[in-house]
């Protein structure tokens, strides 16, 4: 995709996010944005509710793996310490450089007496994640403090490209993003309302659900996919 393309895309998912509100104005720049009060707000909420949606599951579209630069270790507790990505916005195992997989660390069974698979053998190449904790430095850089050698982070990243984003991811942005609109576009009680009706639609009335909990159904049903398609249980492959 072009960068006119992604910026097409990203004008579409605001459009649509105020249009939800009833508003008929139209974006065309966030960056600088335009000069309406529209683009205004959502040049302030588009990147936070984008993050925070990024940070709130492991989506396949965003996730990347990257060897870590190793810095000059400030403490003791930790035997390394390594530069995060610029791009992170949260980070999801740490592992050995070598490490083919982490994706899944068991799958079903091929024994016989286990037909559906309740029993657990280890995939292999996959790896044990290691333990870690991220720290911000006083310059406001970001560290990865482990014990692992050689470290390889899997991390989400921040995708700015919504052309890279899933349809289902898409529309719960759309819907989080109009709640997030709809206090200063609305105002008063029609404001409130709004915004949790759009909230409930993104979410759903636990936080986990709505939207955003058949996006990340689905994208974690499509990693179940592809590591069992790595396995196949002997006694299906006997038969």
């Amino acid at each position: 995709m072009t960068i006119e393309s992604a910026t097409y895309q990203r004008a579409r998912k605001l459009r649509l996010a105020i249009a939800h509100l009833g508003d008929d104005a139209t974006i065309a720049s966030l960056d600088p944005p335009e000069g309406s009060a529209q683009a205004e707000h959502c040049a302030r909420f588009y990147p936070m509710v984008r993050d925070a949606l990024l940070e709130m599951h492991d989506w396949s579209f965003a996730s990347r793996r990257k060897r870590l630069a190793q810095l000059d270790n400030p403490i003791s507790q930790w035997a390394y310490c390594y530069a995060a990505p610029t791009d992170m916005v949260n980070p999801i195992a740490v592992l050995d450089s070598n490490a083919q997989s982490d994706l899944a660390s068991s799958l079903p069974s091929d024994a016989p007496s286990d037909p559906w698979g309740y029993a657990q053998i280890q995939v292999p190449g996959a790896q044990v994640p290691q333990p870690y904790v991220v720290e911000a430095l006083e310059d406001g850089s970001e560290v990865v403090y482990t014990n692992q050698a050689g470290a390889l982070l899997r991390y989400t990243a921040r995708v700015t490209d919504p052309t890279r984003f899933s349809p289902l991811f898409a529309q719960t942005l759309a819907a989080a993003l109009t709640s997030a609109l709809a206090g200063p576009l609305l105002k008063g009680d029609a404001g409130i309302a709004a915004a949790l009706r759009w909230q409930a639609v993104a979410f759903g009335q636990d936080g986990r659900s709505g939207l955003f909990g058949k996006a990340a159904s689905s994208d974690a049903g499509q990693r179940r996919s592809i590591a069992r398609d790595h396995h196949q249980v002997g006694w299906l492959a006997g038969r």
